[in-house]
């Protein structure tokens, strides 16, 4: 089982994710409104791998993937997010995210795409 926390300020999105990630098999998702919140989770829970978006209140994610690397250096960190824009991208591969995906479009495939690099991100670190 891999066990994945999901942090974005959207709860519907956190709900639609959970549901699609969880119905592909051997997933078990936790999920966060804030990354505050993900903190706090993820001092009495070990999780696999973790999934953000990058724009919310309070901390976004790039300093939320900061304080993961310094404390969880070898956690998988997926920036998942409808912010497209370059420099982002190329900000969250500096910071230490391990994979970049974007929101949007057709919901089937973008799920699809998250849950293929969850499962080879953690492979990728279990081997």
């Amino acid at each position: 089982m891999i066990s994945v926390l999901y942090v974005d300020d959207d709860t519907a999105l956190l709900d639609v994710a959970k549901l699609f990630l969880e119905r592909s098999g051997n997933i078990q998702v936790d999920t966060a409104e804030s990354a505050d919140q993900g903190l706090n989770k993820l001092k009495t829970t070990t999780y696999d791998i973790v999934i953000s978006d990058y724009q919310m209140p309070g901390m976004d994610g790039l300093a939320f993937l900061r304080i993961i690397r310094t404390k969880y250096p070898a956690l998988p960190f997926i920036i998942f997010t409808g912010r497209g824009r370059e420099e982002i991208v190329i900000d969250a591969l500096n910071c230490g995210a391990d994979h970049y995906i974007r929101k949007g479009g057709d919901s089937r495939s973008q799920f699809t795409e998250l849950i293929h690099t969850i499962k080879s991100s953690v492979e990728k670190k279990r081997a």
